[in-house]
């Protein structure tokens, strides 16, 4: 059966329903006509069907919708949804990959099927996966998890805990653990409690030398951060001329900071911290501060402007999903000669007519990528010419 232009019009305008109480995402994720299956107010049958997986979602949205059913009113619906999801049948395990799935769904799932590496290293693999997820994995998973964790390097330094947690793993082998620390004693980890920690430290400094200067910790810069903003008021003419100064004091300490407390900066700090860290020559920082929880639309948007910007933080960009909402971020990636032909192509496809045109004239847009924009207004243009 089709559905008429009015009626599909009128279920895309509905309101997304409030979620269960305490459940930390709604139902915005998943198509209009989807969302009663996991509405509070529908009938408990229909929520019944969803937590049995009964219904025709891709797996992205069933996982995230087995999620949501775990918050139900609904005692028999909660146990069915818990019960599918640690069964997850394996048409819906291509969702465990999904970096566009919410990360409170992922961390659930983690601990979930923590058991089942097959399903554990899609989601140690997700970045989306929250890293309090995959430090509590990596506390007794396989060793073959365990290798998979040790190896991302951005998770390693931007939680503490998974170090701490792999070097108590009893299935972690030593040349492992040996390679996890002393890669975090040269970007700056302390953990001077940690016994595999200390003898990195040895390892990499040697028996007497002193480790290098530490350099200034994240909570230190973003106060000072705090300091120039306080300061900074541009409609207080009395305002003492050191905002530049301060400003360059700040670039300089922020270049003696350890990758590891850069990341952190770049992870919790605020937009003046990630407008410095977004230029840092190592990947890991910069890729930390585009997967930030607090980074602006605003902020992405000058990422996706520039052209020099680090190839894995345009990934990330034209990726995510909830990044290509926004209209002008995808418009500015089109501009961008980083960006693959493959995915200029399918962005093209969701643009308006009169910005495809606009492209298809744009000396700024790639050529190859403008070239593609011609020939899609000359083949709508195919059918007005032959009714000629």
């Amino acid at each position: 059966m089709s559905t008429t232009p009015s009626a599909s019009a009128s279920t895309a305008n509905q309101p997304v329903p409030a979620p269960p109480p305490g459940c930390p995402i709604n139902a915005e994720f998943l198509p209009p006509n989807m969302r009663k299956h996991v509405d509070p107010a529908a009938p408990p049958p229909l929520r019944m069907m969803a937590a049995k997986a009964l219904v025709p979602l891709a797996p992205s949205d069933m996982l995230g919708a087995l999620f949501m059913l775990t918050f139900d009113a609904d005692a028999g619906v909660r146990e069915t949804a818990t019960k599918t999801a640690a069964a997850l049948p394996d048409r819906f395990s291509a969702g465990l990959r999904d970096e566009n799935v919410a990360a409170p769904v992922l961390g659930w799932f983690l601990t979930l099927l923590r058991a089942k590496d097959v399903y554990a290293e899609m989601l140690v693999l997700n970045p989306t996966t929250p890293d309090e997820a995959v430090a509590e994995v990596a506390r007794d998973c396989s060793q073959k998890i365990a290798e998979i964790i040790g190896q991302n390097q951005l998770r390693v330094l931007r939680h503490e805990g998974i170090v701490r947690n792999l070097c108590t793993n009893p299935n972690a082998s030593a040349a492992l653990l040996d390679n996890v620390c002393d890669f975090a004693v040269r970007s700056g980890v302390i953990g001077a409690d940690i016994p595999q920690m200390q003898a990195a430290r040895v390892r990499v400094f040697g028996p007497q030398a002193a480790p290098p200067e530490p350099g200034p910790t994240a909570e230190e810069i973003l106060q000072e951060f705090q300091d120039v903003v306080a300061t900074d008021k541009p409609e207080d003419e009395n305002a003492p001329p050191i905002e530049e100064a301060k400003k360059l004091s700040l670039t300089q300490r922020i270049m003696k900071m350890s990758i590891a407390q850069k990341i952190k900066l770049a992870t919790l700090g605020n937009k003046e911290a990630r407008s410095f860290l977004i230029r840092d020559t190592n990947k890991l920082v910069c890729t930390a501060v585009i997967r930030s929880p607090r980074i602006t639309d605003g902020e992405v948007l000058s990422c996706a402007t520039n052209k020099a910007v680090n190839e894995e933080v345009l990934r990330i960009i034209y990726s995510s999903r909830e990044f290509t909402k926004n209209y002008k971020i995808k418009m500015a990636l089109l501009k961008n000669p980083k960006l693959p032909l493959s995915v200029g192509i399918k962005f093209l496809g969701t643009l308006r007519e009169n910005d495809i045109k606009d492209l298809s004239r744009d000396k700024n847009v790639p050529s190859s990528l403008q070239g593609m924009a011609k020939k899609m207004l000359e083949k709508k243009n195919e059918p007005k010419k032959e009714d000629k």
